[in-house]
């Protein structure tokens, strides 16, 4: 009698403790708790676009066969786009930001707390209903009317969500900083977040206020902007490069982080690296005209130059920017100790990836090149959205001890950092070779490359990096909940 009454006592007991971990979890002001949501959730829209990365891989073997009617294709790209950069780029430099900077300022709280829980809600419902509405036929080019504008709304929505978390860390870094410590030496990922915020909170308004005209045009009249099918000629900038440069900006400063740790000195050339981390924000200038900045070489020499002027500045500074960055992350390597941590390797594998995608970018943007409309682009956004999630497998075992107080083994972080890089030149560099290959058919198309060989390569690759991302979600949860016990400070101290 008294054990079945201990029995029911603890299953009523444990129903309400659920619900509490539930309710303190969706009403946190914990910013800890808040940029793990973040992670949390863009990991979902990792599984997703990596899942439709094989999917239209898988379509495009053989050309005349068809697994997907026309329209499904057409959201298949949609979501493959718009996710790269909406579900899983913005998303995980916010949320990484949100959890550590407030600690690495000295900071007791994040400024405006509840702003950010905002941002997040408003993200992840306007992610919802992109997704819905995609599904459903709507989103760029889409059939449904009622679907685009529900697109439109979610992307909205979304946008005000991650201004808002990104205020919120930019008010942070200015106003919460310890006493005598000034911008210039707070922690380099600080500092590349604080640069990616502010890119973020100077463009992505540009980007509402566009959508805004198109939501309401398309509403109401498609007259001026096009329709549905001028949702990517009038917002497409938000969704492609230079813009995505801006959002793994925080990626890169990881790497200048991780490198003087790693030597266990401090960084050689700091206000170098400063600028380094600078000039990838440089980006935000080409992205706010809504114009393809182009390289034509033709004409006579002032046209050369008038054509190569603003194609530099705006493509290859952001380049140069990254490729600072990884000099000096090497240099203090050499001067430093030599000695290797974990996190670094998915870390520099990840920025080794993300500016390859940036100098696919900078070929793309040379006219004599003839690579607009093929799948070069998308072998460009591919490098820099699974660069981004190397550096964020990085940073979750670089920041687990300080946020969980557990570490992940070594060896897993090595090993899928390794097979992840294996995983992203294989989904990647075909299509850099295959520059015939129109990007928005994945039937009926023929060109004089070996086809069905670069596409099974690129399918295969992201096939890979789906094992790649559950392995980590995985060994995460469990690492991190039940694995080694360590002290915040564990890689200083190794």
């Amino acid at each position: 009698m008294n054990t079945v009454n201990s029995t029911a006592t603890s299953g009523n007991a444990s129903a309400p403790s659920a619900l509490g971990t539930v309710a303190n979890w969706i009403t946190t002001t914990d910013h800890k708790k808040i940029g793990r949501l973040f992670v949390g959730a863009s990991a979902l829209w990792m599984l997703i676009i990596v899942g439709v990365g094989v999917a239209l891989g898988i379509e495009r073997i053989a050309s005349n066969s068809a697994i997907f009617n026309s329209n499904s294709v057409t959201q298949l790209f949609a979501i493959l786009r718009t996710g790269a950069t909406f579900g899983v780029l913005l998303p995980l430099a916010l949320g990484f930001g949100i959890a550590v900077v407030p600690t690495q300022v000295g900071s007791k709280s994040l400024s405006f707390v509840r702003l950010a829980m905002f941002g997040f809600y408003a993200w992840l419902i306007g992610s919802g209903l992109v997704i819905g509405s995609i599904i459903a036929n709507g989103g760029p080019g889409g059939g449904n009317s009622q679907m685009v504008d529900m697109y439109l709304m979610g992307v909205g929505v979304g946008l005000v969500g991650v201004i808002a978390a990104s205020v919120s860390l930019v008010t942070t870094v200015l106003t919460s900083r310890r006493t005598g410590l000034s911008l210039l030496e707070i922690p380099m990922f600080s500092w590349s977040v604080f640069v990616a915020a502010i890119s973020i909170v100077l463009t992505l308004p540009v980007l509402l206020g566009s959508l805004i005209y198109v939501a309401v045009d398309h509403h109401y009249g498609r007259l001026v902007f096009g329709g549905n099918d001028g949702i990517d000629m009038w917002l497409g900038w938000g969704f492609s490069q230079p813009q995505t440069f801006l959002y793994v900006i925080p990626a890169i400063g990881l790497l200048a982080e991780l490198a003087p740790v790693a030597a266990r000195i401090r960084q050689p050339l700091r206000g170098a690296m400063l600028v380094g981390v600078g000039l990838v924000s440089t980006a935000m200038f080409g992205t706010v005209t809504q114009t393809s900045h182009m390289f034509v070489w033709g004409g006579t020499l002032s046209d050369k130059l008038k054509s190569a002027i603003p194609y530099a500045w705006f493509n290859l500074l952001p380049v140069l920017g990254v490729v600072i960055v990884i000099l000096l992350s090497l240099l203090a390597i050499q001067k430093g100790k030599k000695r290797l941590i974990a996190p670094l390797v998915p870390t520099f594998l990840g920025v080794g990836m993300i500016v390859v995608g940036m100098a696919g970018n900078a070929v793309q943007m040379i006219d004599s090149a003839k690579l607009s409309g093929s799948v070069f682009e998308e072998a460009a956004v591919t490098y820099i959205a699974y660069g981004a999630m190397l550096c964020a497998w990085g940073a979750i075992s670089y920041f687990g001890p300080a946020l969980w107080g557990r570490k992940i083994p070594d060896s897993s972080v090595i090993g899928i950092g390794a097979l992840g890089l294996f995983a992203t030149v294989l989904a990647a560099f075909p299509y850099y070779l295959a520059k015939d290959q129109v990007a928005s058919e994945v039937s009926d198309f023929d060109y004089s490359g070996p086809r069905a060989a670069f596409n099974t390569a690129v399918s295969l690759g992201h096939v890979l990096m789906l094992f790649c991302l559950l392995s980590a979600i995985a060994i995460s949860i469990k690492s991190l909940s039940s694995g080694e016990i360590v002290n915040a400070d564990v890689w200083s101290d190794q």
